[in-house]
C-alpha cells in the first residue's frame, strides 16, 4: 500500500449548494437552454435519455427529438433494428456499441448515422482507446461519445484518442452496484467537477450520466461543468420508454415499469443466457410506479433548470458555469430545503 497521505475530498449532488447571484434575467423564460453534445454537434435542449433497454424507445425518440434533443440507441438491441432506426431518423441519431463488434459499427454509421456511443462500463482502457482511433481511422467525419469515467486524466485521455465527446459516471445510476460490489467510483459532482476542469481547456463536452433525480441535480451538474446530462430512471419511468409495464394499484398512474441496470443479472439473463464465468452482477432491476408522459418530465426538468439559471443569474448554460460558486453543506441543508408541512408544538 502507499504512503499514507490525506485523502481528498469528493461531493456527491447532496453535499453542495449553489450560492445564488445578482440577477439581471427579467423572466425564467428568457434563458436559451441549447448546449453542445459532442465538440460539433448543438442540442437544444441539455437533456438526453440514457442509452438503455428499459429507457430509449421509437416513441421516446420522437419525443426528444420533437423537444431539440438528440437519441442514442442502446447497444444491446439487434443489428437489424438498429439498422431499421439508423435508416429512419438518420443524422438525427447516435447508435451504441462495446468495444468489440467494429465491422457491424461501421456498416451502422455507413447507413447514416450521425455518430456512436462507444459504452463500456470502465472506459478508461487500451481497448477503448484503440477502438476509437480505429473508428476515427475509417470515419473521420462521424462523432465519437465516449465512457464511460470520473477522473480528469481518464477524460482527457479518451479526448487524445479522438472522442468529441465523454460520458462521466461510475456507479451513481439508480440500478448500478459497482460500488458497492466493487468499491470503485467517485461521487458524481466531483467527477463530474473534476472533468470539467479539462475539459474548458481541450474545448470537447462532457457528458453528466447518472445520479439525476431532480431538476436540482440537472442545475448541479450543468453549473459544475457538464454540456448536456443522461438520465436513465427518470425517463425509463414514463408512459412512452422501452421499459416493460404492469398495472399496479400501488401506482397513481395505475401502472409500473421495470428499470434495469445493463450488468444487472436479469438484463444478462435475457441477453447472455446468465452471468458470465467467474463474474457477479453489477446492477439491478426493479418495479416502480409509472411517472407520466415524457412532456410532463422534460416540462419540470427544464421549467426547473431555468428557474435555476436565473438565479445564477445567467442567460445561458456557459453563463451559469462561469457565475457557479458552490458551498459544500451538511446533511441537514437537505432536510432544511425539503417542505416540512408537519408541526410541533412543545410544551
Amino acid at each position: 500500500m502507499k504512503n499514507f497521505t490525506p485523502f481528498p475530498k469528493a461531493y456527491t449532488f447532496d453535499d453542495v449548494a449553489l450560492v445564488p447571484q445578482f440577477n439581471n434575467v427579467p423572466s425564467r423564460t428568457e434563458p436559451v437552454l441549447e448546449s453542445w453534445l459532442t465538440r460539433n454537434r448543438k442540442v437544444h435542449i441539455p437533456l438526453l435519455c440514457a442509452n438503455m433497454d428499459t429507457a430509449i424507445s421509437e416513441e421516446l425518440a420522437d419525443i426528444l427529438i420533437k423537444e431539440g434533443s438528440v437519441p442514442i440507441f442502446h447497444r444491446f438491441t439487434p443489428h437489424e433494428m438498429q439498422l431499421k432506426w439508423v435508416k429512419k431518423y438518420g443524422e438525427n441519431t447516435f447508435i451504441s456499441c462495446g468495444i468489440q463488434k467494429i465491422d457491424e459499427t461501421r456498416a451502422l454509421l455507413d447507413a447514416g448515422a450521425c455518430g456512436v456511443c462507444i459504452d463500456v462500463a470502465h472506459g478508461h482502457s487500451d481497448r477503448m482507446f484503440h477502438f476509437i482511433q480505429e473508428l476515427k481511422r475509417t470515419h473521420p467525419d462521424k462523432e465519437i461519445i465516449a465512457g464511460n469515467v470520473c477522473t480528469a486524466m481518464a477524460y482527457h485521455d479518451l479526448v487524445n484518442a479522438g472522442a468529441d465527446a465523454v460520458k462521466v459516471g461510475v456507479g451513481p445510476g439508480a440500478a448500478c452496484t459497482t460500488r458497492m460490489v466493487t468499491g470503485f467510483g467517485v461521487p458524481q459532482f466531483s467527477a463530474i467537477y473534476d472533468c470539467a476542469q479539462i475539459a474548458e481547456k481541450l474545448r470537447v463536452p462532457l457528458i453528466a450520466d447518472g445520479g439525476i433525480r431532480t431538476s436540482r441535480d440537472v442545475v448541479l451538474a450543468l453549473a459544475a461543468g457538464a454540456s448536456t446530462v443522461m438520465i436513465g430512471k427518470l425517463f425509463a419511468l414514463t408512459k412512452e420508454s422501452a421499459a416493460p409495464k404492469r398495472k399496479s394499484d400501488k401506482s397513481p398512474t395505475g401502472e409500473e415499469a421495470k428499470f434495469r441496470g445493463q450488468a444487472s443479472e436479469d438484463f444478462q439473463n435475457d441477453y447472455y443466457g446468465g452471468l458470465k464465468d467467474k463474474t457477479v452482477a453489477e446492477g439491478i432491476d426493479f418495479w416502480a410506479p409509472v411517472s407520466g408522459p415524457a412532456t410532463q418530465l422534460l416540462r419540470d426538468l427544464l421549467g426547473g433548470l431555468r428557474s435555476g439559471l436565473t438565479y445564477g443569474g445567467a442567460r445561458n448554460i456557459k453563463e451559469l458555469q462561469r457565475k457557479a460558486e458552490f458551498v459544500e453543506v451538511t446533511p441537514s441543508y437537505m432536510h432544511e430545503s425539503r417542505p416540512r408541512p408537519e408541526t410541533r408544538h412543545f410544551t
